[in-house]
């Protein structure tokens, strides 16, 4: 029997509400990164809360910058969830103690306070904290992100050992450890942010890693896990997932051989074996209206063999598109001209990638948090790495079915927002241009290019719709008495974000290194900005809108909220 229409009016209210606020990584369960409400300008600080006291600690370690990616602000109502650090300390690796910096991850802990945004300020509830620990650093130092999720009256948080962690969002009291695995294997990690689908489901991905060499040692399992709102448990290994996935003879780079690359024409780079598929470390999974998966997969040992793959909502395999032999943008194309500084070896074939002579692949980068998202039409965006092209990126465009369509080159490590608007819709993303080598670090051979720190937004067909360019020239910091005191930088600034927030009118809400929060219209033009404080080697950083206008943004380990009112 159909529902009557007061019981329509109750459903479409509810739909209505869920998707004002911010509850997960990218607002909704397609990450789309957008709200249904018009964002105050970003006039003054509201509130500001710090959360993290080791930012300045880490920063100091590592020459200034703030390797860490933080989660999103989560947003219902008055309520603000952000993360909290555990009364553990970092121990500098110039201390001479050990284990120090990254190599404590594992002694540290992570945890949620729950914030209530008053009309001035952010007001502690409580804090409650997780059992998670982060994978073992890499060798790039990058911290990975803890992130939670909101789901009607709980809030789900990463735990240890593969499990989730269910706590009632009112008390912060710990109500239940949701374990897949039936064990406790301290091995077994947590390696994305939380994403909750319409019906309550929570999704995440799992990794078991060697004890004693995680990242020289094959990946022991890799897993989605699925927590239905029942409580009902399921999951589904990587390797079902990746159909004709390579296991052995991957291309690597080509190392020792004289600049400029490839060394001829017909050269070949060494090979060596791939490694197991398993899930790229932070990237969300996107969960489509007709209940579609998606998941972002590499292979263990070589970033350069990754996959978008899509499932059905009991995890069967729907299909899996690779990153690979898809651009053909390498020499002579985004890079100089062959012979010149900059570009190619004389003689190469035009397209390549310098570093493997092959046509060049999208790379799934664990320091990235680049996640998947699902269009309104149902294609999906994925942001992959691609060095040769000054150390920036491709964004890729799949259709629903798997079918690769386009690509743009762009400034990377972004999880793209979606505005929809007139019967179709635009990607913004950040579009980084750095002063690096084309696809190398000596620049006798690979030069330097041009820093150029825009926004951009891009049609369904990737083609650019309008770029905002940050110019400005300022350094400020705040001095006691609430005054700015600002000085000429001779260096640009970067957007320090990993995504943008967009309210219903198409404005662009994002953080620059400079210390601002920007707003920008749907046409490129600036709106608004205001000063937070100085970000020179911030971390990148999501912002989030509440469901009243609010925006809430993040800046070395503080949590500010900025508005009119």
């Amino acid at each position: 029997m159909g529902l009557p229409a007061f019981g329509l009016f109750v459903v479409a209210a509810v739909a209505a509400h869920a998707q004002e606020g911010w509850r997960q990584w990218g607002q909704n369960p397609r990450h789309s990164g957008a709200v249904p409400v018009a964002a105050q300008r970003p006039d003054r600080i509201l509130g500001q809360f710090t959360y993290d006291n080791l930012a300045g600690a880490i920063q100091l370690d590592n020459a200034g910058s703030l390797l860490v990616h933080y989660m999103a602000p989560l947003v219902d109502g008055p309520e603000v969830f952000t993360m909290s650090r555990g009364d553990s300390d970092w121990v500098s690796c110039r201390s001479g103690q050990s284990p120090c910096g990254p190599q404590r991850w594992g002694q540290m802990q992570w945890g949620v306070t729950k914030l209530h945004a008053k009309a001035d300020r952010l007001k502690k509830r409580w804090t409650a904290m997780s059992s998670w620990k982060p994978v073992p650093d890499n060798g790039s130092g990058w911290e990975p992100v803890f992130h939670p999720a909101l789901v009607g009256g709980h809030l789900y948080v990463p735990g240890e050992a593969g499990m989730v962690m269910k706590f009632d969002r009112h008390t912060g009291e710990l109500i239940e450890c949701l374990q897949p695995f039936g064990e406790n294997d301290p091995n077994r990690f947590v390696t994305s942010p939380l994403t909750v689908d319409a019906d309550g489901s929570v999704y995440y991905t799992v990794m078991k890693l060697d004890a004693i060499e995680p990242w020289a040692s094959d990946v022991k399992e890799a897993f989605l896990v699925k927590v239905e709102a029942t409580g009902r448990i399921r999951k589904v290994s990587f390797a079902e997932l990746i159909s004709g996935a390579p296991a052995d003879g991957c291309t690597t780079t080509f190392t020792g051989e004289a600049l400029p690359w490839p060394p001829s024409p017909a050269a070949k780079a060494p090979v060596a074996p791939c490694g197991t598929q398993r899930p790229g470390v932070n990237a969300a999974p996107a969960v489509g209206l007709d209940g579609t998966i998606i998941v972002i997969s590499r292979a263990h040992f070589n970033s350069a063999y990754g996959y978008v793959a899509a499932m059905n909502s009991d995890l069967t395999p729907k299909w899996s598109a690779s990153l690979r032999d898809r651009l053909s943008d390498g020499c002579g194309v985004l890079l100089p001209p062959n012979g010149e500084l900059g570009g190619c070896r004389g003689g190469s074939l035009r397209g390549v990638d310098p570093a493997t002579n092959e046509m060049p692949a999208g790379r799934v980068l664990d320091q990235s948090t680049a996640s998947p998202v699902i269009a309104p039409d149902g294609s999906v965006l994925y942001g992959a790495a691609t060095r040769y092209n000054y150390a920036r990126g491709h964004l890729f465009r799949f259709s629903a079915t798997g079918e690769f369509m386009n690509a743009y080159d762009f400034g990377w490590d972004i999880t793209p927002a979606i505005f929809e608007h007139d019967g179709t819709w635009s990607a913004i993303v950040k579009d980084n241009f750095y002063p690096v080598g084309s696809y190398c670090s000596l620049l006798g051979f690979c030069g330097r290019g041009e820093a150029r720190y825009n926004l951009t937004s891009l049609g369904p067909e990737l083609r650019r719709e309008w770029s905002f360019e940050n110019t400005n020239d300022q350094l400020c910091r705040r001095l006691a008495d609430g005054s700015l005191q600002c000085e000429t930088s001779p260096e640009r600034f970067e957007w320090c974000v990993n995504m943008v927030a967009v309210d219903r009118d198409g404005v662009v809400y994002a953080n620059s290194e400079d210390g601002n929060v920007y707003a920008v219209d749907r046409t490129g033009r600036l709106v608004g900005r205001h000063f937070l404080k100085a970000a020179i080697g911030a971390a990148y950083t999501p912002l989030a809108i509440g469901g009243d206008g609010r925006v809430y943004t993040q800046n070395d380990g503080t949590l500010f909220m900025v508005g009119e009112r």
